[in-house]
């Protein structure tokens, strides 16, 4: 994407004071998006200039584009900016054996920081394979891990769990394990996510009724990070983009904006056919009732030929240093897989900007298409009065 138009700025300041410049500035894309950027503004002092007169200012957009990928490996990435100024991220480790944790003051740093491993799988029974999707958590003032696990035993014995620590730093502290969360039925499900709303925290995961081979997504209210109240279907796989290969609805990440929650989710295989859509709903309203959720019909994220990002999903959401909304995702850089998907490990770590339309929907664009930097100059002209 390229910014097409750059509006000039009129400012008014009095005689002998330092105008107050703007921190961000709207500009156009060339796919029709509005989008506020940060500026670097060369230095102005109004000291020296009459009352009636216009001086200009110049300066420069900070537009931030990020590695491609950002980090090899790592599928199913959560990333999450700590109020402690740290950015942290993990996702699932290839040998599906440990969770990793990684840290750093600034995105430019992440993918060089040091990855410390936080827990391992078991050596038999419940988390002793397939540890997949792990995503941290701060919830009332510890840190939470929620992870798949299956059991060596039974390999696709796939259940949803829970890690606890309550040191500051979370890759030098104790993890605890809480157990399994407590979904209404026995059956495989993954994926967990939690959110906030309105003073109540939910939980999102993907689960399978027992002998049923779709899988479907649902929420619950919880009532501390490892129990849930409740269980209701949110989302089956009903559209072809979400069932050509295999029905499948997974992989939910949660965001707001303007007044409704999103819950991005990926759907159908695990090849160049996953895909993202969305459900949404007011924030008011009861999101325990299916009623309350507008599901996409078509994908609003899937495979770029031209990026050469296939099967881009299982997404998370992130700020950059500047408060910007983060999409952050997996894809791979191949469309042809030898062998089962599940095992092809070159799902990378991907991150881009995500925007918002101007109805205060979400725009994902197109996977690997960033915005690139611009030379042109933001123009602000200043009259002294």
């Amino acid at each position: 994407m390229k910014i097409i138009h750059i509006p000039t700025l009129k400012l008014e300041v009095k005689a002998g004071e330092k105008p107050d410049l703007p921190e961000t500035v709207e500009v156009q894309l060339d796919n029709g998006l509005k989008a506020d950027y940060p500026i670097v503004w060369d230095n102005v002092s109004a000291a020296d200039f009459g009352v009636g007169e216009e001086i200009e200012v110049q300066g420069k957009l900070k537009v931030k584009t990020y590695p491609k990928p950002f980090i090899e490996q790592r599928a199913d990435p959560y990333l999450y900016k700590h109020t402690d100024g740290y950015y942290y991220f993990t996702g699932s480790y290839p040998l599906y054996d440990r969770i990793v944790l990684r840290r750093a003051k600034t995105l430019d740093q992440l993918p060089e920081a040091e990855e410390v491993v936080v827990w391992e799988r078991h050596e038999s029974g419940v988390m002793s394979e397939h540890i997949w999707a792990p995503e941290l958590h701060f919830i009332d003032g510890k840190w939470y891990i929620h992870f798949a696990a299956g059991e060596r035993e039974d390999v696709w014995a796939i259940r949803p769990y829970v890690l606890e620590c309550a040191a500051a730093n979370p890759l030098t502290g104790d993890w605890v394990e809480k157990g399994q969360v407590n979904t209404e039925f026995q059956s495989f499900s993954l994926d967990a996510t939690t959110f906030e709303n309105k003073g109540k925290r939910y939980l999102v995961w993907a689960q399978k009724v027992e002998n049923d081979t779709i899988s479907n997504l649902y929420i619950g209210e919880m009532e501390n990070p490892w129990t849930i109240k409740n269980q209701v279907l949110l989302s089956t796989p009903e559209y072809n983009w979400e069932n050509s290969v295999f029905f499948v609805n997974e992989g939910a990440a949660a965001i707001k904006n303007n007044g409704k929650v999103f819950i991005a989710f990926s759907a159908n295989a695990t090849d160049h056919t996953y895909a993202v859509g969305y459900l949404s709903a007011d924030e008011d309203s009861d999101l325990l009732d299916p009623k309350s959720w507008y599901k996409t019909p078509e994908p609003v994220f899937v495979t770029s030929e031209e990026t050469e990002e296939y099967g881009p999903g299982h997404n998370s959401f992130s700020v950059d240093e500047d408060g910007f909304d983060l999409l952050v995702y997996h894809a791979r850089p191949y469309k042809e897989i030898k062998g089962n998907s599940l095992y092809d490990h070159n799902r990378h770590a991907r991150i881009q900007r995500l925007f918002w339309n101007e109805d205060g929907t979400p725009f994902f664009g197109v996977p690997g298409d960033q915005v690139e930097p611009t030379d042109e100059k933001v123009i602000a002209k200043i009259r002294i009065k």
